[in-house]
């Protein structure tokens, strides 16, 4: 009987502790409706967040779209510039009272010194193959195939020189092309 009672005592501060942790517990752990709020918090935050990036996103697309509209809208701008002084020196030209054969050839030079600077500025490049370069369908327009002593498949004479801006083709040059013998 001592050793039961010994053993009550024993348990007794176990009883104890553990009676105190079953009522610590549910004060500790926060109830369903704690729980529900927070949750509802998180997820408010979690909108608030989410509808922000989609804002950004929906203003980074339209800027994108303004950038392109007005890309397109001014690519000629740089061009136009350099044309003006071209079309300036023809109108001069023609104000001319008394021209003679000599100032109209120097016009036209000085002109044509404009436009090709014009030209090189905004990137508009001449092809303008030689005799006996390979035709290239990429850059050249054979309109004929000649008999030729060159090699089949080469330019024999240039019709019409062609232009590219930057990397792409304008306008092919018009070739003649040596036929095969």
């Amino acid at each position: 009987m001592q050793d039961q009672e010994n053993q009550d005592v024993s348990n007794q501060p176990e009883a104890d502790a553990a009676a105190q942790a079953a009522q610590a517990a549910p004060a500790a752990a926060p109830s369903l409706e704690e729980q529900l709020s927070a949750t509802e918090a998180k997820l408010a935050d979690m909108h608030d967040a989410f509808m922000r990036a989609k804002a950004d996103g929906e203003n980074i697309r339209r800027r994108a779209q303004e950038d392109v509209s007005k890309a397109h809208k001014f690519a000629i701008e740089s061009f136009a510039e350099a044309m003006v002084p071209v079309r300036d020196s023809l109108e001069m030209a023609l104000k001319v009272e008394a021209p003679t054969v000599d100032s109209i050839k120097e016009g036209v030079e000085m002109t044509l010194k404009q436009l090709t600077t014009a030209f090189e500025k905004n990137r508009l490049v001449e092809v303008m193959p030689q005799a006996g370069d390979k035709l290239d369908p990429n850059k050249h327009q054979a309109v004929a195939v000649v008999p030729s002593e060159q090699e089949a498949g080469t330019v024999v004479t240039v019709l019409q020189k062609g232009y590219m801006i930057a990397d792409r083709l304008l306008r092919p040059a018009i070739v003649t092309a040596a036929a095969p013998k």
